[in-house]
């Protein structure tokens, strides 16, 4: 199989209906090199990250989008960040075992959260309940009540790759109920193993060879960490003098570890006193957040 780190936009030229297929694997390795957990949370890992590069697709915007599931049960915080050129990353946290279930009996009493992070302008969020069999049933769930879009995702993952498949209607409308179900009703015969082994012209002709589908170019997928010494120095300073001592006194420096990429940053005494110096607080002050 050839490696494939991609996005595919394609549209429904008759029908207003729109779509996006997504394969990763180098991208999904070097995501989920530094988590921990069963392989079945790794997997659900694999969707979600899969599932945020197609739903950044979805809208025109500088900055990331992150998706966030967190609960009360034996896993408790999923995030995936997916930003407007296609740089990911995430993390999972769980217990050493997780049963198989439903979202909310993998995640308990939880929240799925999709935040759009702008670089020139206020943030927006959407929040909905961890409800349904699986990650993509509660995307659609956000969907329907948030966004009030019909939306239709299929999401997998296995050791090597994640995929995902994506079918919505256009804001404007154009498709008929019929059109709708009957798009749905083909994508729905996709397998599991098709969609994280055929590439995307292969998929789209075994589904919907039929249909009048115009197929846009490929937009490649990395991951790549957001970290840096500045921000967390930036982090480090709104903790304040007392907090920082505190943390010196009983360590004699401070070390932070990227839970996305394991990169590790160590501060000593001298380091934490030139961040909390007149210097530091005016070149902290005109760095952008």
């Amino acid at each position: 199989m050839i490696k494939q780190d991609f996005l595919r936009r394609f549209l429904f030229e008759e029908l207003g209906v729109r779509g996006e297929w997504v394969q990763l694997s180098d991208s999904w390795q070097a995501a989920k090199q530094h988590q921990q957990g069963p392989e079945s949370v790794q997997q659900l890992l694999g969707q979600a990250l899969a599932a945020v590069v197609m739903l950044s697709a979805t809208i025109k915007f500088n900055g990331s989008m992150i998706l966030q599931a967190q609960g009360s049960g034996d896993i408790k915080t999923l995030v995936a960040q997916a930003t407007h050129d296609r740089k990911i990353r995430g993390l999972v946290r769980s217990n050493p075992e997780v049963a198989s279930g439903s979202l909310s009996e993998l995640f308990g009493n939880g929240q799925l959260v999709l935040t759009i992070e702008r670089d020139d302008g206020d943030p927006y969020q959407g929040i909905v309940g961890l409800e349904g069999n699986n990650l993509a049933a509660a995307l659609e769930t956000y969907f329907s009540q948030s966004e009030q879009l019909k939306t239709r995702l299929w999401l997998f993952a296995d050791e090597t790759r994640a995929a995902g498949l994506l079918l919505q209607e256009l804001p404007a409308g154009g498709h008929t109920q019929e059109d709708w179900e009957r798009v749905n009703m083909l994508a729905g015969t996709v397998t599991e193993q098709e969609l994280l082994t055929l590439d995307c012209e292969s998929m789209l002709y075994r589904l919907f060879n039929q249909e009048k589908v115009r197929l846009f170019g490929t937009e490649p997928v990395s991951f790549e960490c957001a970290c840096s010494r500045p921000r967390i120095e930036r982090t480090l300073h709104a903790m304040g003098r007392s907090e920082l001592d505190n943390m010196l006194q009983e360590r004699h420096h401070i070390e932070v570890i990227c839970e996305f990429c394991g990169a590790h940053y160590v501060f000593d005494k001298v380091d934490i006193e030139n961040l909390l110096s007149e210097c530091g607080m005016t070149i902290d002050s005109q760095t952008r957040h």
